[in-house]
């Protein structure tokens, strides 16, 4: 007698796709690719001291407080970017 699979099983062979990659990793994957976009922008314009800074900083902690919404980070890893972004962009406007 063939012995079936648990339903979690069926579940988890769905959920794959054609390269290993699951659903979830896909998506936790545009996410982050997303915030590294943005953080950087943010970054590239403080060191340029652009006026557009602070803006850029503002979208950075949205994305990031997005993402931890999401699950895709943890919400003391977000706390630790945003502190020092913010950190540095202060530090570029005093100068």
């Amino acid at each position: 007698m063939v012995q079936q699979k648990p339903k979690e099983a069926k579940v988890l062979v769905k959920q794959n796709t054609l390269y290993g990659v699951t659903k979830r990793q896909k998506k936790n994957r545009n996410v982050k690719t997303g915030l590294k976009t943005r953080v950087g922008k943010a970054v590239k314009l403080i060191a340029e001291k652009d006026a557009g800074a602070k803006d850029a900083v503002k979208v950075a902690v949205q994305a990031l407080d997005k993402a931890v919404g999401k699950g895709v980070l943890h919400r003391n890893s977000a706390a630790r970017r945003k502190s020092r972004l913010v950190k540095r962009l202060n530090k570029s406007t005093k100068a």
